[in-house]
């Protein structure tokens, strides 16, 4: 059973969700366990304080050190074997689906939450591995962990019900998901592809194949270079990505 932690001035808000939906069942199925533990408690002053001012000047507030070094030490060594600390950093790796692969072969995982204005420097040696989750700023790595976990735990079997639902979603062989349809086949005149309703299981492989490769061409062309396509997909995501290279040069 994988096991899954966390360590965060704000620990009750992994819970709800933790315990909903997907998350929830494939919890309450053994697939994995969770703990959320609270940065205060390895603190000794009667304030419980994590942060302090900057050296040097600045706004904002940093996490201290010693806590960190404390919790991540002792929660390392209350059982076997010991986590993969993860921190998060917009100096960190970008996640991917590959990497959630990578960690979800792991047995127990620990995500260090940062808040503020970041982590005194020299918290990030207890690290395995930083990760960031975009070129963007968020109040906290709450939300980053549970993105990171969620990801993990659809890819453990079992968790997602139909084990083949996470094998044909987006960025499992490198390309986003094929268009999807449901009923009404008709509504308002915006008809689903006659394909699908053909019950010819090989054409319908076939079509969300190849429109699996158009979609990536138009929205994702960057996705292509590690891709896996036949000489016929990569000529018809050339011929895509020429069509709006001339449909760019058009508009100016």
């Amino acid at each position: 059973m994988m096991r899954l932690e966390t360590l965060s001035v704000f620990p009750e808000m992994f819970e709800p969700y933790m315990s909903t939906s997907i998350m929830g069942r494939a919890r309450s199925a053994g697939l994995f366990s969770f703990d959320a533990y609270d940065l205060r408690d390895w603190t000794h002053d009667r304030h419980r304080t994590v942060d302090d001012s900057p050296f040097g000047g600045g706004q904002g507030m940093l996490m201290k050190p010693e806590p960190i070094f404390e919790a991540v030490r002792d929660i390392s060594g209350r059982c076997e074997p010991a986590p993969y600390v993860v921190f998060f950093s917009p100096c960190g790796t970008t996640f991917s689906q590959r990497v959630a692969h990578r960690l979800a072969r792991g047995e127990r995982t620990l995500f260090v939450c940062g808040r503020y204005e970041g982590m005194d420097e020299r918290v990030y040696e207890l690290a395995d591995e930083v990760i960031s989750v975009g070129d963007f700023v968020l109040t906290g790595g709450e939300l980053a962990a549970l993105v990171v976990m969620d990801a993990m735990v659809r890819l453990l079997p079992g968790a997602l019900g139909d084990d083949l639902s996470s094998v044909e979603e987006s960025f499992e062989e490198g390309l986003l998901e094929h268009a999807q349809y449901t009923r009404p086949a008709d509504f308002e005149g915006r008809t689903v592809p006659p394909v699908l309703l053909s019950g010819d299981h090989a054409k319908i492989a076939a079509w969300r194949r190849s429109d699996a490769v158009a979609r990536t061409a138009r929205w994702r062309p960057d996705l292509l270079e590690e891709a896996c396509l036949t000489d016929e997909e990569w000529a018809m995501a050339q011929e895509i990505l020429e069509s709006q290279h001339e449909e760019g040069s058009a508009d100016v």
